[in-house]
């Protein structure tokens, strides 16, 4: 499952961030493996998504969300 796949008011923990389509800036801010991630809001045409990870709120592009590996915590 990747970021993208989120539902709005999901949580998830972040699982993988290894490709080298992420950005160094996503990583600085705290999109690294083992922290918690919720989708906040998206916009109607689903891009970007807003997110909240780790109590930091970051706007980020589908396309880059389709490379970060999700582990749903939801039930």
């Amino acid at each position: 499952m990747t970021l993208a796949d989120l539902k709005r008011g999901q949580h998830a923990v972040i699982t993988d961030v290894s490709s080298k389509e992420i950005p160094l800036k996503l990583l600085e801010m705290g999109c690294l493996p083992g922290n918690s991630v919720e989708l906040v809001a998206i916009s109607s045409f689903s891009d970007p998504m807003y997110l909240n990870i780790n109590g930091s709120h970051l706007a980020i592009r589908k396309e880059t969300a389709n490379h970060i590996l999700i582990a749903s915590i939801d039930e």
